[in-house]
C-alpha cells in the first residue's frame, strides 16, 4: 500500500526509511494516555512516531512553527488515512 507521505521532504525522506525496515510487517502502537493498542502497517506507524515527537517538541517549544505544522500534518493524514486508529491513539 502506498500513500502519500505528509511532511516536508526532508521528514518524508526519513520517514521513508523507517518504512522501508519495517516493510509488511504490522506494528503495534499505544495511547500514551489510555494505553490501548492498535496495530498499524508500517507507514502509518511511522507517521504517528514523527506526531508523536512533534508533539512533545511542539509543548517545549512552542513557537516553533515548523513542529507545529508536522504535527498537524500527521494528525490531518492519520484523520484521512488511518481513522479508527486516529480515535484511538491522537482523539
Amino acid at each position: 500500500m502506498t500513500r502519500k507521505l505528509p511532511f516536508a521532504e526532508n521528514v518524508n525522506a526519513k520517514v521513508e526509511k523507517i518504512i522501508e525496515k519495517a516493510k509488511n510487517l504490522p506494528e503495534e502502537r499505544s495511547n500514551i494516555f489510555t494505553g490501548e493498542t492498535v496495530k498499524l502497517p508500517a507507514d502509518a506507524a511511522a507517521i504517528y512516531d514523527i506526531t508523536i515527537i512533534a508533539s512533545v517538541l511542539s509543548e517545549k517549544r512552542p513557537d516553533d512553527l515548523g513542529l507545529v505544522k508536522t504535527l498537524r500534518q500527521g494528525l490531518d493524514w492519520f484523520m484521512k488515512h488511518e481513522p479508527k486508529a486516529y480515535m484511538v491513539l491522537l482523539d
